[in-house]
């Protein structure tokens, strides 16, 4: 018992003990807090912003929805899908609704892509597919605030095969 102890505490310590930093002159010193200088510049400096929705239905799917704070206003759609039907093309749309409250009565429906060319999701043999996706919002002003929805369809058939719920978005500067 004594010994699971002091292998315990030896295992916290140096757990502890890595977590410090050494200086060349001054010998270890504590690790540093994280300071706001050291934050992405990403999304504006209060939320809704850099989304991760989720799709669901006959499969699975992710949206890493992120816009950097800088003066071009694109947002970054890094798509992730599976157990889709296998080497089948499959597009990724959104609808917005202006009329912000956690409902999403959108119903037009834009195929997203890189900038304004839609781009398909192929999935491979095992239906998964990804894709780095884009858009440009600078036709929203900094601080707009929308409801979003997502959903994939089949290319061929526009069969909806994944949807999220509804999400809020504020466009970043």
């Amino acid at each position: 018992m004594h010994n699971r102890i002091f292998w315990q505490s030896a295992f916290i310590i140096s757990v502890v003990a890595g977590c410090a930093t050494q200086d060349a002159t001054t010998g270890p010193v504590a690790a540093r807090e994280p300071s706001l200088q050291d934050s992405p510049s990403w999304g504006p400096e209060t939320p809704p912003f850099n989304d991760e929705i989720v799709l669901r239905g006959d499969g699975f799917g992710l949206v890493k929805f992120r816009q950097p704070k800088d003066a071009d206003r694109i947002v970054y759609l890094d798509t992730w899908v599976r157990d889709l039907a296998p080497n089948t093309a499959y597009l990724l749309q959104r609808a917005v609704d202006a009329n912000v409250n956690d409902d999403c009565t959108g119903t037009a429906w834009l195929t997203l892509g890189k900038g304004t060319a839609a781009q398909a999701l192929v999935t491979d043999d095992r239906g998964s597919a990804r894709e780095d996706l884009f858009r440009d919002l600078g036709a929203f002003q900094p601080g707009a605030t929308f409801d979003i929805q997502f959903r994939v369809i089949d290319a061929a058939t526009s069969a909806v095969v994944l949807t999220s719920t509804c999400y809020q978005f504020t466009v970043s500067q």
